[in-house]
């Protein structure tokens, strides 16, 4: 909690209270984004500015409050706006049970958690015997003249959730305020608080150093990973002292370890196997008190661990712990080289951001924070914790006067039990091995494999999210793998060939493949692996190597597929006809079509904002659409399952496929067209598609069904169409036609 007035916090209360009251006096709902660093104090600021909304007023609005925020977060608010009203008790915190005659009566604060409300099945958003329901508390409260107030925490999380818009569309609320560190909802009203502002006042940390002053000594034996944590925890011990030495012993520095998330497809558990390098090595077990564990299914030792004179010298967490957690004694942060994955995420960094006594030392040392990994120099990216493309903050309903068009749809059933190997795969593998003469392809006389890790860096956090590099290496340093590493790196290696050869890459196939590769050094090379497992690993790995025995893998992967012929997808009917979705929700590459458009049947209508994704084809087509007197509606379909719409068509490899089809239009005379709009390169290999759609629409009406479509290509100002089969193409358009709608 902020202990001391801050600056730039009364800037923010002040911008915030501003463009609150003058959101207050407009007619329509609006809202606000507050963008502030991890470790700013975004929780306080808002309960200050919330105060300050209730106490300073110049006219009679009344006002009650919603805090949403995701997780168990929404507890943690709570408690520290308990907190900070304790002495005027002018705001009111409370829980669902706490409310009286379902309402929130005036200056309440209604606390609740995002995902227990954001379930289709939940009671409290239904209608229930009790009447005890969000919309009926809504209603008691705005018949009572007060303005609702969201506060949306952590906005970029709660986001994710189906029924998010929804559910602000029945809180009704006069202003959501959106606080975060990285929002991904846009606004016109943004409060900001920057990154060197927050330094300066000493609530966070001036930099994040990556690997700083590491040393390449006697490391025979030592893997990566237990030589970054060698280092990292020499340097908990190094600050350790320099607390001693200020006379500060009761600040003990907190060394974070992330552990990557499992993944189907890992050989070992690397919780297991830190746990056990921290016991073995350097004393460090829960049982001493020195470490604790916060993982969803063990939690050990984590009681009073934010004090900064608590004994934990290590906590081992998951990416669970990273939201709304508060430990200002944490200092140093451990990542391992995840095989699947090498990114780590800003909310994870934001987690050493913070001092413990919410001051500048004037100490090197300790007024930065440290980051030791062993992920790859030129793998390393620092991120938001999610992608904007798994947010989805906007929704689009389809207009009520919709009848229902009932279209056959289709989907593909996808066939997986023939990517997988069997045990012929391996006398295949000695075959191929002989005939390419693999054997003497080979260089064997190799050492050591070896890490490639960042030596001397700087995290810059502000960076994030901007034009700028978050993360400045320019050394790395060289290390062998050990022997878990070295196998690891094996499986793994196998593991992506058969990803790329098409092959279902799960551990009974890269089994087969290890075999065969084995079963090759004995044959071949006459060593055996439970001799020489180590130096056969370090050869199928080492550079000049890899590309041949992946060439062996290849052309065995190939007989395989001869000898073991693919079941080719079906093309299937859905169970149920296809009409138009009655909402769809978007992400936040999307923003809203002005001005609106007539005639399209979801509204608002909502566009890609990425240019990977914006077609000025399309864009055309649709001002033509929209302004034709024969259209009733159009609908712009998406390209995923059953939500959108599909027709069958085969493709070159003979294989059946699903053609989303860009636009559904209803005319007003009862017809349905079916376009799909192409330009440049996807005009000339459109043609299976196009023959696909036709054959579709043709057989549509033999049942009595009014359809008609095609291709759309735009030229000189008009837009053709070609209905034939088998399609052609050419650049003057020789046998397409004219759409004339």
């Amino acid at each position: 909690m902020i202990i001391k007035n801050l600056d730039y916090k009364e800037k923010a209360i002040k911008k915030l209270l501003d463009i609150a009251n003058e959101l207050l006096e407009g007619k329509s709902n609006d809202n606000i984004i507050f963008k502030a660093p991890t470790g700013a104090g975004k929780t306080i600021i808002m309960a200050d500015f919330l105060l300050q909304l209730v106490e300073k007023r110049n006219d009679h609005k009344t006002f009650s409050f919603i805090w949403a925020a995701p997780r168990k977060l929404h507890l943690q608010s709570k408690e520290k706006l308990e907190e900070f009203y304790k002495e005027n008790r002018v705001l009111e915190c409370s829980n669902l049970e706490d409310l009286t005659d379902k309402k929130i009566s005036e200056n309440e604060i209604l606390f609740l958690n995002w995902e227990s409300i954001n379930k289709k099945d939940n009671v409290f958003i239904r209608d229930n015997e009790n009447d005890f329901n969000l919309t009926s508390i809504i209603n008691n409260t705005v018949a009572e003249g007060r303005e609702i107030i969201l506060v949306i925490d952590e906005s970029h999380h709660t986001a994710t959730a189906e029924n998010t818009r929804g559910l602000i569309e029945i809180m009704n609320p006069k202003i959501t305020i959106e606080v975060s560190a990285t929002p991904h909802m846009n606004s016109d009203n943004i409060v900001r608080v920057k990154f060197e502002d927050v330094v300066a006042e000493g609530m966070i940390k001036e930099k994040i150093s990556l690997n700083p002053d590491l040393k390449e000594d006697k490391l025979e034996g030592e893997g990566s990973d237990e030589f970054i944590l060698k280092e990292a925890l020499k340097k908990r011990d190094e600050l350790l002292k320099k607390f001693q030495e200020l006379g500060k012993e009761h600040i003990n520095p907190l060394l974070l370890i992330q552990l990557p998330d499992s993944n189907s497809n890992d050989f070992t558990s690397k919780t297991d196997e830190i746990e056990n390098l921290l016991a073995k090595k350097f004393k460090i077990t829960t049982d001493n008190g020195k470490l604790a564990v916060y993982l969803s299914e063990d939690k050990r030792n984590l009681e009073n661990i934010s004090k900064n004179d608590n004994e934990v010298d290590v906590l081992l967490f998951k990416q669970a712990i990273a939201l709304g957690w508060d430990c200002p004694r944490a200092y140093i942060l451990v990542l391992f080289r995840e095989w699947h994955s090498e990114k780590f995420s800003i909310q994870t960094v934001g987690r050493i951001m913070r001092m413990p006594e919410i001051m500048r030392y004037n100490i090197e040392e300790l007024d930065k924070g440290y980051v030791y990994t062993n992920i790859a120099n030129n793998n390393i990216k620092i991120e938001e914790e999610l992608a904007r493309d798994y947010f989805t903050i906007y929704t689009s309903r389809r207009n009520e006067s919709y009848k229902n068009i009932d279209l056959v749809s289709y989907h593909i059933l996808r066939q997986r039990e023939t990517t997988r190997l069997d045990p012929s795969f391996i006398n295949s593998f000695l075959n191929h091995a002989k005939e390419f003469k693999l054997a003497k392809k080979l260089d064997t006389k190799v050492s050591k494999i070896t890490d490639h890790i960042p030596l001397d860096g700087i995290i810059h956090v502000e960076n994030v999210g901007t034009a700028n590099e978050p993360v400045e290496v320019y050394k790395d340093l060289s290390l062998a793998k050990n022997a878990l590493e070295l196998e690891n790196a094996f499986k793994y290696f196998i593991q992506q060939v058969l990803h790329e050869g098409e092959m279902f890459p799960e551990q009974r196939s890269v089994g087969r493949v290890c075999t065969s590769i084995y079963n090759f050094f004995s044959e071949e090379l006459k060593m055996d692996y439970r001799d020489v497992q180590r130096e056969i690993m370090t050869i199928v790995l080492s550079n000049g190597n890899t590309q041949p025995i992946k060439d062996v893998i290849n052309l065995s992967l190939k007989e395989y597929k001869v000898k073991h012929p693919k079941v080719k997808n079906k093309s299937l009917q859905n169970d149920e006809l296809w009409n138009v979705p009655v909402k769809i929700e978007y992400n936040a590459n999307n923003q809203e079509r002005k001005p609106k458009l007539k005639k399209v049947l979801m509204n608002p209508y909502y566009e890609s904002t990425l240019k990977s994704k914006t077609w000025e084809t399309e864009k055309s087509f649709i001002e033509f659409l929209d302004n034709s007197k024969k259209v009733e509606w159009w609908f712009k379909n998406g390209e995923r399952d059953a939500t959108f719409f599909a027709v069958p068509y085969i493709d070159d490899s003979k294989e059946d496929q699903s053609f989303y089809v860009d636009f559904i239009v209803k005319f007003i005379d009862g017809k349905i067209g079916l376009f799909d709009t192409k330009s440049g390169w996807t005009a000339k290999e459109a043609g299976n598609k196009s023959d696909g759609l036709q054959k579709y629409i043709s057989e549509q009406n033999k049942n009595n069904k009014n359809y008609f479509g095609g291709i759309i290509i735009p030229k000189s100002g008009s837009f053709f169409t070609y209905t034939g089969i088998p399609y052609k193409y050419d650049k003057d358009l020789t046998e397409w036609k004219i759409l004339d709608i």
